[in-house]
């Protein structure tokens, strides 16, 4: 069976950035200058910004308000900072996310040195993510700003699509819950105050546009010649 098609730049690897940089340390804030020696040139608040951007997935006015706000408000910085490791800085104000992802050559082709790792997500993942999307489009047409979903109706989709020869059900609810288990350390789901209910986080309108959501909703529905449940059909 071939992998997914969803090769994201989104996906990124771990930094080992210590916690302690995004503690409190008592320094004046009204100099650039955090310590002895130190010739950076932004402001603590864009510092934890930058970060924040390279130690996670993505930042969210929800998830980081203050680091969100430092980016909002002068992202030409920390966007400066980023180019200099050949990463970008990608803003999505409609939907308050913001992602760093490997700068390409003019030509298209990625010539550059990388921090971050090219992964695909796993079949599962990827149904996962499709369906998601479909449910955050149709809840915020319908005007739920908080949209979730039960992460029993995720795990029955994901299965939907299981091939008609497959027999390992074992293995495929196996892979199943790991693929929610990974969205939600992604952060494109969260918990919720009812534990059977999980939160779709706004990314995934950045992750998956419109049109990318269609070619992989077609390719889904060519992978194993199944239409899945009808969420899709809108």
């Amino acid at each position: 069976m071939s992998e997914s098609p969803l090769d994201e730049d989104f996906q990124l690897a771990e930094s080992d950035l210590d916690d302690e940089f995004l503690e409190e340390d008592g320094s004046d804030s009204s100099t650039l200058a955090l310590f002895d020696g130190d010739t950076g040139g932004l402001s603590l608040g864009q510092r934890r910004a930058l970060v924040a951007l390279m130690k996670n997935r993505f930042i969210s006015s929800s998830l980081n308000p203050a680091e969100w706000r430092a980016i909002r408000e002068d992202p030409a910085p920390i966007k400066a900072r980023l180019n200099d490791m050949f990463l970008d800085l990608h803003v999505d104000l409609s939907y308050e996310v913001a992602f760093k992802r490997q700068a390409a050559s003019d030509s298209g082709t990625r010539e550059f040195p990388t921090l971050l790792h090219d992964t695909q997500y796993t079949r599962e993942e990827t149904i996962a993510l499709v369906f998601l999307r479909h449910r955050f489009q149709n809840e915020r047409a319908s005007g739920h700003e908080d949209v979730t979903i039960e992460r029993d109706d995720l795990i029955t989709h994901i299965a939907s699509f299981r091939p008609s020869h497959a027999t390992d059900r074992s293995g495929d609810r196996s892979r199943t819950d790991k693929a929610v288990e990974n969205l939600m350390k992604a952060k494109v789901l969260s918990r919720t105050n009812d534990s059977a209910r999980l939160r779709i986080s706004p990314v995934i309108a950045v992750l998956l546009p419109l049109p990318r959501l269609h070619e992989l909703w077609e390719w889904l529905k060519n992978e194993n010649g199944t239409t899945g449940s009808d969420d899709e059909n809108d």
